[in-house]
């Protein structure tokens, strides 16, 4: 980035929002460069939410300020927030899904003529929009015929198109696979190469580095720091969101075999058709068992069956030694 990108464009000073007896944000100086990528981390309950709802105007500060383009602002709402020039694009995605791709991206600002809609004009602009940033679609298809991922692109390429010079995004690759993350960070960069400041909120440690430019975390409410993401080990930033050093016994327990362990649930050709194909699995004590796999899987459905809500109609299983059928939620949390 050449040195006009490396300027300020966004900046708080001692922001703060409280709730009866929570300190939701606490004197938060959080600083954007223009042409950026910035990751927001934190625990939940670390204030990202409420730090991105005080900067799209959907909760109004207690104390502070907000600082665009060395202009102070006060955002009244999330419209006025666009004005200004802060877009939001969140992991559900808020637009009209029965409507075109077309309609999205110009709903309000319709070119007309005589009061009426030039939809061919409209469908043209839609084209050529999606097209500069290497997308070919046909716009005219409702929303939703896409998938979770193109229609958060269209969100964002409207959000560019009403002239937003930062860009949050929150939580948008929690339902999207390894190849849509791919496709989503391509246009990130895009964006960033071309002056756009952008606002990252991820769990994804993995994403985290592998997109963005700097890294802000939050605890509590407060600032912790921000650092150059080349430049702090995952390790530190782990440190920098928990807020102690990893225990030594933890590491070291979660390094070794559990295989020794009796299973504190088993389950053997478990499953339930139409739902999810007959699985086995065991869950040893002190250990976390992760399920993953792409959108479709059967991560969802998996889970369902063992906690209930969905009965097994085949297989086995063992809860603390003893067979178990599982019929319902409230039987599974009995059985712990």
């Amino acid at each position: 980035m050449n040195g006009e990108l490396h300027q300020e464009i966004l900046r708080t000073e001692g922001l703060s929002k409280f709730f009866p007896g929570v300190k939701a944000l606490d004197n938060v100086n959080f600083s954007l460069r223009r042409g950026e990528i910035m990751a927001l981390l934190g625990e939940n309950g670390a204030g990202k939410s409420t730090l991105i709802k005080a900067l799209t105007g959907v909760y109004h500060a207690d104390r502070g300020a907000i600082w665009l383009e060395g202009r102070e602002i006060a955002p009244k709402n999330t419209a006025h927030a666009q004005q200004l020039g802060i877009g939001t694009v969140y992991q559900e995605v808020n637009l009209l899904p029965n409507m075109s791709v077309a309609d999205n991206l110009f709903i309000g600002r319709e070119p007309r003529r005589f009061g009426l809609l030039r939809r061919k004009e409209m469908e043209k602009r839609a084209t050529a929009l999606m097209a500069s940033y290497g997308f070919s679609l046909d716009v005219r298809e409702p929303l939703n015929r896409f998938s979770v991922a193109m229609q958060q692109i269209v969100a964002i390429c409207r959000a560019i198109d009403l002239s937003a010079k930062v860009l949050i995004l929150d939580e948008p690759t929690a339902s999207l696979d390894t190849q849509e993350v791919e496709m989503l960070f391509t246009l990130m960069r895009q964006l960033r190469d071309s002056g756009v400041s952008l606002i990252f909120v991820t769990h994804f440690l993995d994403q985290v580095y592998a997109v963005s430019d700097r890294i802000t975390v939050l605890r509590n409410g407060g600032f912790v720091g921000c650092r150059e993401t080349r430049e702090l080990p995952q390790i530190e930033l782990v440190k920098m969101m928990l807020g102690r050093e990893l225990e030594h016994n933890a590491l070291q327990r979660a390094g070794r075999t559990l295989l020794s362990d009796k299973p504190v649930a088993a389950f053997e050709d478990f499953g339930k058709k139409g739902t999810i194909a007959p699985f086995s699995l065991q869950v040893r004590p002190g250990e976390i068992v992760g399920l993953a796999g792409l959108l479709g899987s059967g991560r969802t459905e998996t889970a369902e069956v063992i906690f209930g809500i969905k009965p097994a109609d085949s297989g086995k299983a063992w809860i603390k030694g003893k067979p178990q059928t599982l019929r319902s939620p409230h039987q599974a949390s009995c059985l712990g």
